[in-house]
Order: structure tokens, then C-alpha cells, then sequence
């Protein structure tokens, strides 16, 4: 992270987290940028909301959009790692991922303060 100097006594330390490693932001990035679309959100509340893996009928019928537009999405959010797919016979059943119905829940890798040192 940049730093320029700022001025003596202009305002308090402000608390700097510590960086996230490059793989684990690559992971949040690809989550966040898969649920940016709004039906792909709902489709990952519905699998969320779920105790058992979900079947992709299932799936398709509470959506108005086209079963190949419902592949697309589900394919985002597996490629994500926001869910997991498993085949039973000739359906795909779905399931949230821990760490996709973590990054829902806003439990981000909690940012462990660094204080700056004082300038000036």
C-alpha cells in the first residue's frame, strides 16, 4: 500500500490491516465479482438457503430466465467457489460452499491492525 506523508497533528494514526495474502484476495474477488449479478445472487441465496444439495430442476423452475441462462450463472459460481456441483444420474445437484456462504455473511478475514508510524 502507498503512503505519502501527510502533515504533523492533522488528525490520529489511522489503523492500517494487515494485507491479504494474494491468493485469498484472488478468492474474495472472484466471489464478490460472481455474486455482482443480481440473479446469480438470488440463485446463491437459494442454494444457501438450503439443508440438502438442491437439483438443477429445482433451480431452473423458480427463475424466468432460460435453463441455459441458469447454466451460465451456476457455472460463475462454481468456477468461484461459491458452490459445489454433484452429479446424480443425469441431475446436478447443488450445494453452498462454506467459504461462498462465509463471504455472504461478511465474514471477511478479520483485518489485524498495524499502527503507522508517527510522522513528523
Amino acid at each position: 500500500m502507498n503512503m505519502k506523508v501527510r502533515p504533523a497533528g492533522c488528525c490520529i494514526d489511522p489503523v492500517i490491516p494487515k494485507p491479504l495474502a494474494a491468493r485469498e484476495r484472488d478468492r474474495l474477488v472472484a466471489g464478490f465479482k460472481a455474486l455482482a449479478d443480481p440473479t446469480r445472487l438470488e440463485i446463491f441465496w437459494l442454494i444457501a438457503a438450503q439443508q440438502e444439495p438442491i437439483c438443477a430442476c429445482d433451480i431452473v423452475a423458480r427463475f424466468t430466465v432460460s435453463q441455459p441462462t441458469i447454466s451460465h450463472h451456476l457455472k460463475v459460481l462454481k468456477e468461484a467457489g461459491m458452490i459445489a456441483a454433484t452429479r446424480r444420474g443425469v441431475w446436478v445437484h447443488y450445494q453452498a460452499e462454506p467459504a461462498g456462504v462465509a463471504l455472504v455473511r461478511g465474514a471477511i478475514p478479520g483485518p489485524e491492525p498495524v499502527r503507522l508510524a508517527k510522522t513528523g
